[in-house]
């Protein structure tokens, strides 16, 4: 399973070399005709290369010209929906276009949708850095989007790379906090966010992110690490030793995680009690409504708290984000 799970994450990693050849090879049998053999092989190609690499428009551009060429409109409307969950859109936003003869403006509406959210992270920066109130309305906008997709995750964390290496570190932090909300496996963002918390020496903060790092991803040594970075910071010194936090204040960050991964529509719509008994039946009504990532916040809070079988919960509740 580990071995499977490990696969099929790797598939949502662009690999621009991969996605350059695949995109290569789709141009070739676009080359030799437009015969429905050529068509065919192209099409193969052309997926295989916005797999391998979704962040590249090259390989979206290839692929929506041979749904043209083939006249395939439920094929044009699935790569248009596809897109729209990369960028963190509504997919349910096509139903808008039903009317509308997508063969003659699915290019058009694929034009459109880079011009105002570009792929490449580069190039979206340069549009945005030196606009404040863009960079306000990207932060507003992102607070509404679901990026819980794995690939729209990927593409805002490289998005807020350009925030933090911009000077807005502030902002990093606080829109970091939001994809992790949405997608809380990764691991590896959570160990660069405690980074960035240790070096502002906001140690409590630190622990928490690594703590969650640890948490979904039991081979992390960042915990461990940045504990021993604590412990030899004040061997030999009259400063006070650092502690970790409490149960409460890892209970008050987990909530936070787990309000903010809530629906918008559902902001009402909260635990019924502490009591126990309680609880679990709120979480197991998250999972019930597909709500995996509300109850794996719940969840942690649970097990940080010392209620029984919270632990075997965050375990059977991680791998349903795994999936």
């Amino acid at each position: 399973m580990e071995e499977d799970r490990t696969l099929s994450e790797s598939l949502q990693h662009p690999r621009r070399s991969l996605g350059n050849r695949y995109r290569s090879q789709a141009e070739k049998f676009l080359k030799l005709g437009n015969d429905a053999g050529n068509l065919s092989w192209a099409e193969q190609s052309a997926k295989q290369s916005v797999l391998h690499d979704f962040t590249n428009e090259e390989n979206w551009r290839v692929l929506i010209r041979i749904k043209v060429l083939m006249e395939d409109s439920e094929g044009s409307r699935s790569v248009l929906s596809d897109l729209f969950s990369v960028l963190g859109r509504d997919p349910e936003l096509m139903s808008q276009l039903s009317g509308i003869d997508i063969i003659s403006s699915c290019e058009n509406l694929l034009e459109g949708a880079f011009l105002s959210d570009p792929l490449d992270p580069d190039k979206w920066w340069s549009g945005i850095f030196d606009k404040p109130e863009e960079l306000q309305g990207f932060a507003e906008r992102l607070r509404t989007l679901d990026v819980s997709d794995q690939r729209s995750n990927i593409l805002y964390s490289r998005r807020l790379e350009k925030v933090r290496e911009g000077g807005y570190e502030d902002e990093f932090l606080q829109l970091s906090r939001i994809l992790l909300s949405q997608r809380p496996t990764n691991h590896e963002s959570w160990e660069q966010l405690g980074k960035l918390y240790e070096r502002r020496e906001e140690y409590d903060e630190a622990w928490l992110c690594y703590d969650q790092a640890n948490a979904v991803y039991p081979q992390s040594s960042a915990r461990e690490g940045f504990r021993e970075r604590m412990e030899a910071r004040v061997s030999g010194s009259a400063e006070k030793p650092w502690r970790e936090p409490s149960i409460t204040d890892r209970s008050h960050f987990l909530s936070r995680l787990s309000r903010l991964s809530r629906k918008e529509a559902d902001d009402d719509d909260g635990p019924p009690s502490d009591e126990e008994s309680l609880e679990l039946s709120h979480l197991e009504n998250l999972r019930q409504q597909g709500r995996d990532t509300e109850a794996f916040f719940l969840a942690r809070r649970m097990a940080a708290q010392g209620v029984e079988g919270a632990r075997e919960l965050v375990t059977e509740i991680l791998g349903d984000l795994h999936g």
